[in-house]
């Protein structure tokens, strides 16, 4: 029974991973037969197991451990391994775990879930299973190198296996020694089942040192400064000085590398999720109107500074000569101006 309820939701997941992806007609899934169909699709287009029953489940969830099952998601643990099926089992990274059972997990497997969300974990994960050192993708949609960007918050990684099934960034031939290059700092020991080499590692920085230095280049300085941690600012400040120009970017990796930290010029290289990146986007757009909407209101403020400027200096002669007239007409009758005068300093008192 367990590995039966197992087996039709891995099914019911990946039918529905299937859809989402378009890589099958929905409606050649409404056609099919219920009977001869174990994962089947009702007009809701939620996924129904018509041969359970209430007493099943009520078997099943006394018989399960360490498994957790919905049709939508499957989280479950084998051995020293965390299988993580269906976006919906990304909650699980915010469950309580037991010391026990977070301490042996080494192993952690993706199975149709988008990168991007899986992105959005990858702090969760490295502080719930701190010993997780193997990380595995199959049908997460790895369709880009910089994608392995994210890779890089990770406290430790040793294996990484990306599966080709559903994850076409591994038709780029290079794609290998791109992970290599920006996951240098963790010294992986195998990808994809094969042992990493020395020279396959010369490779990798053969092929894309070139590129760290490129970005870094061209990001300003307070960008590079929040990029890196504090421990190495003044290593970066030493720098661009031009204090560090003999040791160069060979002497800062060899540096980072031996303290096990990521470079300075590799941290350059990251990877903005879709949803983060249409978040900037609009930031971006917003800052744009309120730029566009106060430039025009300090236009408009100061084109009306310029045209009172503009009708005092026509006018200022005429009120000079009005001015100039008006004193001389009231201080003529040297009396009549001193009674005046008393008069107002009175007033003023009173």
């Amino acid at each position: 029974l367990f590995q039966e309820k197992k087996r039709l939701t891995i099914c019911n997941i990946a039918r529905q991973w299937e859809i989402q992806q378009n890589r099958i007609a929905l409606v050649a899934s409404l056609n099919q037969d219920k009977d001869n169909e174990p994962c089947q699709i009702n007009g809701s287009a939620a996924y129904v197991f018509p041969e359970e029953s209430r007493s099943l489940d009520t078997i099943l969830s006394s018989a399960v451990q360490g498994l957790s099952v919905l049709e939508s998601h499957l989280v479950e643990v084998e051995g020293d391994t965390l299988c993580l099926y269906g976006a919906g089992a990304l909650e699980c990274l915010d469950r309580n775990w037991s010391v026990q059972t977070a301490g042996i997990i080494v192993t952690v497997s993706f199975m149709f879930i988008e990168f991007d969300e899986i992105v959005q974990a990858l702090t969760k994960l490295k502080i719930k299973f701190p010993n997780s050192v193997h990380l595995k993708f199959k049908e997460t949609n790895l369709m880009m190198l910089q994608q392995f960007n994210a890779l890089a918050q990770m406290h430790r990684i040793e294996q990484l296996t990306v599966d080709p099934q559903g994850n076409p960034v591994v038709n780029f031939s290079l794609w290998k020694y791109y992970v290599l290059f920006r996951l240098n700092h963790f010294n992986l020991q195998k990808i994809n089942g094969v042992k990493v080499t020395g020279n396959d590692i010369v490779m990798a920085e053969r092929l894309f040192g070139i590129l760290a230095y490129v970005a870094s280049s061209e990001l300003p300085h307070y960008r590079m400064l929040s990029l890196i941690g504090e421990s190495r600012r003044k290593q970066f400040h030493y720098l661009l000085e031009g204090k560090g120009k003999k040791s160069g970017i060979g002497s800062e990796e060899s540096s980072d590398n031996r303290s096990g930290g990521e470079s300075t010029t590799r941290a350059t290289l990251n990877y903005m999720t879709k949803d983060f990146h249409m978040e900037k986007l609009e930031e971006i757009k917003e800052r744009k109107t309120f730029c566009q909407t106060y430039v025009e209101n300090l236009v408009k403020e100061a084109a009306d500074i310029n045209m009172k400027n503009e009708s005092l200096q026509k006018l200022w002669p005429q009120m000079f000569i009005e001015l100039v007239r008006d004193a001389v007409i009231e201080i003529r009758n040297k009396n009549s101006y001193m009674k005046l005068c008393l008069q107002r300093i009175t007033d003023q008192k009173q």
